[in-house]
């Protein structure tokens, strides 16, 4: 049973037909614990909010998934090749989770939704997906209340504040949703 915050964004996802083309090729992968995650979701609810007519273009689009049998950097490549065929004008970013800690310098994570409540700013750890039967799933571990708000702070799993302060500038979040409220670490 959907909260009312995700009630909320499954009527955006579901009225935006480019993010349902991105979330039916993502589903076609069959990714285990498949996801996709940060801004997809993110600046379609901040969009909404400020009233924006048209979407804040997305650097990329990015696919987690968690797959602890393949664990290769080819394999990432091979997904992002095959949702590159189905949507050639989108630029896609797959990782798998499984690896990520490697990157971050964390311990071994145990699963797609772990992983995402170690990134840096809470509004980023969310993630959804397309199920076969249509209905929406969505991964949040600190839930959708913060991208609701329009609130930015720093995620207590993975409290870095110079780093949460570098993206917040670099990202120029504040110019592009001015309604945001960073909160500083």
């Amino acid at each position: 049973m959907m909260n009312v915050e995700e009630q909320r964004t499954a009527a955006l996802l579901n009225a935006d037909n480019f993010r349902q083309q991105c979330l039916q090729a993502v589903r076609s992968l069959r990714l285990p614990g498949g996801y996709i995650s940060a801004g997809f979701l993110r600046n379609a609810i901040w969009d909404h909010l400020h009233g924006k007519l048209h979407m804040t273009p997305l650097n990329d689009i990015d696919v987690v998934y968690f797959d602890s049998t393949d664990t290769s950097f080819a394999a990432e490549q091979r997904a992002e090749s095959i949702l590159e065929e189905q949507l050639p004008n989108v630029k896609w970013q797959v990782r798998n989770q499984a690896r990520m800690h490697l990157v971050h310098g964390h311990s071994p994570y145990r699963s797609t939704a772990e992983a995402v409540a170690h990134w840096l700013e809470v509004p980023r750890c969310v993630g959804v997906r397309i199920n076969f039967d249509d209905k929406l799933t969505f991964l949040a571990p600190f839930g959708l209340h913060e991208n609701w708000s329009l609130t930015v702070k720093i995620n207590p799993l993975n409290p870095h504040p110079e780093a949460f302060i570098s993206r917040i500038q670099n990202k120029r979040w504040r110019e592009i949703w001015p309604q945001l409220m960073i909160q500083q670490p």
